[in-house]
């Protein structure tokens, strides 16, 4: 590298956003994930002993992933290649092939390959990996915010060490911020800028545990700071409105929307409001959560409260009509109404217990005492004889036998004993009295109710 090559480096590097120049460059520049780095954890004793395996970073933005990769090239002299997902395909894995047996023959090095964003590759690319991950040709580091159980496939996930990286906490945000504002080489120390306390806690809080997004509101904020003090006021003006963690199509969409019902099926309606507002304020779809709700007033809640279903599809029909925002109210509404309302979940473990015996047994036939019979030879056949018409009985009920001959006295529904299916269960206990053998014998004039 020449003088020109030099400068032409340096100038790009002060041009590059705070966060990119802060990225540290050593094990012990490194802030967050003790459990993986901390004396005698795993990662630590893989780096410093030189016997790295191919690994998978799965953790949120800004907890840094593409970071530690880098520090372990460093650390163990490694050739390290940055590989995008979005930007490289099958092609560009041939040639890094090429360039890490070579690095390999001709250097004596191994190369680290870094596959940045690893859920994004097809099936396909992903198979690309195997043979040289199998072959030792590089170490193949990928990193995800997805679920790896999901988006990385079976044979590749088998043959990594899955690392969880955790979100930053506030406490460590805030060292980052205090270290980049006192940096001088690499930060804004040359700018002597100091911070108000609650400006640096503001920062933390809002950056939801992501490193980037601390390191580019601070640098926003020393563009914007009045003199040399960086305030809440303007700590607030250069985060402006932060971006929730909430990907409609990963995971953390699925872990939102099931501490949403989770809420609702423990009756905790702080708690359903809570992630209602966290999904309305990340832009999820109202009529989504609507739907969830509709199947929650049957499964968790079904007879105990037979009003559940009726609301929230009042308020499925009524947010329709209204849209947002002022449909968030609706939406306060139907989920308080649920997470409040007794629950019970038998009639939803009753047709599941149906469906599992027609799987088991089959088509079973039909009782001919309740079978129609339109025509004269159905008659002849047997079909509706000896059946009990309810409604000429005492209280509209009659005992008899509804189901095939081999599943007689099977019980599929077992209501609860709380809400109003503390009513129906003791109706359906008045009814199994009235089948015991004191019921009056069927010769007998039913008495008309």
């Amino acid at each position: 590298m020449d003088l020109f090559d030099a400068k032409a480096t340096a100038d790009t590097f002060r041009e590059a956003p705070l966060a990119e120049r802060m990225r540290p460059r050593t094990l012990a520049e490194y802030v967050g994930q003790e459990h993986l780095l901390g004396p005698g954890k795993l990662l630590r004793q893989l780096i410093e002993t030189d016997q790295l395996t191919s690994l998978i970073f799965w953790g949120p933005p800004g907890s840094g992933k593409t970071t530690l990769a880098r520090i372990i090239a460093n650390a163990t002299k490694a050739h390290f290649i940055f590989f995008s997902a979005i930007l490289s395909g099958i092609k560009e894995i041939r040639e890094i092939v090429r360039e890490a047996e070579d690095i390999r023959k001709f250097k004596g090095l191994r190369t680290i390959l870094f596959v940045d964003e690893i859920h994004r590759f097809n099936k396909s690319q992903q198979d690309a990996f195997l043979p040289y991950v199998e072959r030792g040709v590089f170490t193949m580091i990928g990193a995800t915010t997805e679920n790896p159980s999901f988006e990385v496939i079976a044979p590749l996930l088998s043959r990594c060490k899955v690392l969880v990286l955790n979100q930053l906490t506030e406490e460590e945000l805030e060292g980052i911020l205090r270290h980049a504002l006192a940096d001088v080489e690499r930060g804004l120390g040359s700018l002597d800028l100091t911070i108000a306390d609650d400006a640096l806690t503001y920062m933390a809080e809002q950056a939801q545990g992501d490193g980037r997004v601390a390191l580019n509101t601070l640098e926003t904020a020393a563009r914007l700071a009045t003199g040399r003090l960086i305030d809440r006021e303007t700590a607030r003006e250069a985060m402006q409105k932060k971006a929730l963690l909430y990907d409609k199509g990963g995971e953390e969409h699925y872990n939102v929307i099931s501490a949403f019902i989770k809420s609702m099926r423990g009756s905790d309606p702080d708690g359903a409001l809570y992630w209602l507002a966290r999904m309305l304020e990340a832009g999820e779809d109202p009529i989504f959560i609507l739907r969830r709700m509709v199947i929650l007033a049957s499964e968790d809640i079904g007879n105990a409260d037979p009003r559940a279903l009726q609301i929230v599809v009042a308020a499925l029909q009524a947010f329709q009509l209204v849209g947002l925002p002022e449909g968030r109210i609706i939406l306060g509404q139907a989920v308080t109404y649920l997470a409040t309302a007794p629950k019970s979940n038998a009639s939803y473990i009753g047709i599941d217990a149906a469906l599992a015996e027609v799987r088991k047994s089959g088509a079973l036939p039909v009782p001919l005492h309740i079978r129609n019979a339109p025509t004269k030879l159905m008659k002849e056949l047997g079909y509706h004889a000896g059946y009990k018409y309810a409604h000429d009985y005492a209280q509209g009920y009659v005992p008899q036998n509804y189901l095939p001959d081999q599943l007689a006295g099977r019980t599929y529904y077992d209501p609860a004993g709380h809400g109003y299916e503390k009513t129906i269960r003791e109706r359906m206990e008045w009814m199994r009295q009235q089948a015991k053998p004191t019921t009056l014998p069927d010769t007998e004039k039913p008495e008309k109710g």
